[in-house]
């Protein structure tokens, strides 16, 4: 029979309600039977795990009891300019540093809507509609906040490409956008509801390295939204809520942010002609 042995397991996070609600990355406290919260005053606290969602790395925590604690201002991610300055704050050494305080890195907005690939077997699933950084994203920043010049919360630090663990000028984060509406669900609904339309995309035509430029409907299910609306297979899938769509994956990170209930504005072309 083989042994267990208990392990640990660091990352960073950020507060988002005063009542001591956190948010941080899933995997930061995947498998955890005891999460501890320790703040930049060297405060430590339990705390529960509120819930996960997978799909996008993100998890809620609640300290237990009823300490007060500082809030970080919420910003909007939706308006990130490329070449604006951002920080990350987090804790990149984890225990080999015995300082309660975190540490920032700063750098630019290289990128938006990012759609990262698993590049193999050990790595989890598509991070989609990512913000991309060059700043310093190390290992035990997970769950971190990507922060701009205003001192506001745009991102959750969240993944890097790296082929030696350290940080190569590729970090990436969640919007803020989407975190807070996944935060919101799983406080309000213990879960989080994910929008259903009943379509499927698929590239119009093969391309080099797999980058596509027209992305058609390759199945309406019966009774669905998409049915309803008039989508057929065959039809080019030309935006999304405003946004392009240039890859599947483009149509898959608009899904990840349409909500439950509401309408979700498609722009298709037709025979040639376009409609919404």
């Amino acid at each position: 029979p083989y042994g267990q042995r208990e392990v640990a397991g660091m990352g960073s996070g950020f507060v988002i309600r005063e009542d001591g609600v956190i948010l941080t990355n899933e995997h930061v406290v995947r498998g955890a039977d005891e999460v501890v919260v320790t703040l930049s005053d060297g405060r430590e606290f339990e705390a529960d795990v509120v819930g996960t969602d997978e799909v996008n790395d993100l998890a809620v925590l609640r300290i237990r009891g009823d300490a007060r604690v500082p809030v970080a201002p919420l910003g909007d991610s939706d308006d990130l300019l490329i070449g604006e300055w951002v920080v990350a704050i987090g804790n990149p050494l984890g225990y080999l540093l015995s300082n309660y305080e975190p540490t920032v890195t700063a750098g630019v907005i290289s990128g938006v809507g990012r759609n990262i690939i698993p590049s193999g077997e050990r790595e989890r699933g598509y991070y989609l509609d990512m913000i991309q950084t060059d700043a310093s994203i190390n290992p035990g920043n997970s769950g971190g906040p990507l922060v701009n010049a205003l001192g506001e919360v745009v991102g959750v630090n969240s993944s890097i490409l790296s082929r030696s663990g350290g940080s190569e000028g590729l970090g990436f984060a969640i919007p803020i956008r989407r975190a807070r509406r996944i935060a919101a669900d799983l406080l309000n609904e213990g879960r989080v509801r994910r929008a259903w339309v009943g379509l499927e995309a698929e590239p119009a035509e093969a391309r080099r390295l797999g980058r596509g430029g027209q992305v058609r409907v390759a199945h309406v299910s019966a009774g669905s939204p998409a049915a309803a609306a008039g989508v057929r297979p065959g039809m080019i899938l030309r935006a999304v809520g405003g946004a392009p769509i240039r890859t599947p994956l483009d149509w898959e990170a608009r899904l990840l942010d349409a909500r439950v209930g509401e309408p979700l504005e498609v722009v298709v072309e037709d025979g040639g002609r376009e409609r919404v």
